[in-house]
């Protein structure tokens, strides 16, 4: 089978991302000691061992969920689903007293129902058991042994085993959350993007439930962005392997750093600044975030310059009296009054208000929040009077 692993054995793995943050992806996967990195959309293809799988599972902070390829092959019916899926050796991973749960992702013409591939993928891995030992293993949605990626694209198709189980971006630490959470590893993204070398200052002026201020003190500190999840979908197949799991948390973990640069969080609802307070006790970087109760006009800037990084509001969710187009010339007004030397990063779906900033982006990385397509745009605040053209001639 692809899967008959030993851990110097190496195997091809696929991190799946969200649109934008492909290339972020692919660094941090150069950074773990991967090899063969291939960058796709929403998706990085990449080679390593079984220590490397575990290693990008805990450590990755721009990764939804790690799936390991088993077989790819082609089908044009559903008979020939079913029959490859069933000749995959599904007992090197699950017991017949086991659960799994199947997820199909579709992109073809042949088919048109997932849901339908999704179950018979489970027959074809039920009967397989039922045939060898006459068990055969259930389904479970919230919590299987094995969690099976069906990918169909035109007439090939490729399953895989999905070695994160809960999708990445669930770290753990959030349980408190105002209506428009950014999610962990777009704010992760943001940090990553942005360039920070997490020792200059940073800062998010309109923090909300904190997120990016607590993944940008994870970044500083070297903190596993896993670190504080309760299991993995790796933990339950039958080839984990305990001592070398346990062997890369104490590893990644030993690099943990004290780093403290000054990064600082501001929100102007006290309610929404409690549960920021909860979730960076939370993730343990109480010690390295500073929450402040302030609107963003009335922010002091941090000496020495820095990185200023913001999710305003886009004008979805505000009350119909209160003007998108204001907000966004408050926001401009303030950068150039009091942000001299920052580089100022804004994350907005809403292009017209952003227009009302009145200052130059460059660049514009398009990213995706949820649904909806946005733009992360850098402002240069020059510190004194803003740099002069050269005279023609």
């Amino acid at each position: 089978s692809a899967l008959r692993r030993m851990p110097q054995h190496d195997f091809q793995m696929t991190a799946q991302t969200m649109h934008g943050l492909e290339r972020v992806l692919a660094k941090e996967l150069e950074d773990l000691g991967a090899v063969e990195i291939e960058v796709g959309v929403r998706a990085v293809r990449f080679r390593g061992d079984t220590k490397c799988l575990y290693r990008a599972n805990l450590c990755l902070r721009t990764a939804l969920r790690v799936l390991v390829p088993l077989e790819r092959f082609g089908i044009r019916n559903e008979d020939d689903l079913y029959h490859e899926v069933k000749r995959i050796r599904w007992e090197e991973f699950m017991s017949a007293a086991g659960t799994l749960a199947v997820q199909c992702t579709l992109r073809s013409d042949f088919f048109h129902h997932n849901k339908y591939l999704a179950q018979l993928t489970k027959d074809a891995i039920a009967d397989r058991f039922r045939e060898r030992t006459g068990k055969r293993p259930s389904v479970d949605v919230e919590q299987p042994d094995v969690q099976v990626h069906l990918l169909v694209v035109g007439d090939m198709c490729t399953v895989s085993l999905d070695s994160s189980g809960v999708p990445l971006y669930k770290r753990g630490y959030r349980d408190e959350t105002n209506l428009a959470p950014i999610n962990e590893v777009l704010a992760a993204g943001l940090v990553l993007l942005t360039g920070w070398d997490g020792k200059r200052n940073l800062v998010d002026p309109m923090c909300g439930s904190g997120t990016i201020v607590i993944e940008a003190a994870m970044i500083a500190g070297n903190i596993p962005p896993g670190s504080h999840r309760e299991r993995f979908g790796f933990q339950r197949w039958l080839d984990f392997d305990r001592e070398l799991w346990e062997s890369v948390c104490d590893e990644a973990l030993g690099k943990v750093s004290s780093e403290k640069p000054t990064i600082i969080g501001g929100e102007v609802s006290e309610h929404v600044l409690r549960k920021a307070a909860i979730n960076v006790a939370s993730a343990h970087v109480k010690e390295r975030v500073q929450l402040k109760n302030a609107s963003f006009a009335d922010l002091d800037a941090p000496e020495g310059g820095g990185v200023l990084i913001m999710n305003p509001p886009y004008g979805e969710r505000m009350d119909q009296d209160e003007d998108i187009n204001a907000l966004y010339k408050m926001i401009g007004d303030t950068l150039k009054k009091k942000w001299a030397g920052y580089e100022a990063w804004v994350i907005t779906s809403n292009m017209a208000a952003a227009e009302h900033i009145k200052l130059t982006a460059k660049p514009r990385i398009r990213l995706f929040n949820g649904s909806l397509e946005c733009r992360f745009m850098r402002y240069e605040l020059y510190s004194g009077s803003r740099r002069r053209e050269p005279l023609p001639g």
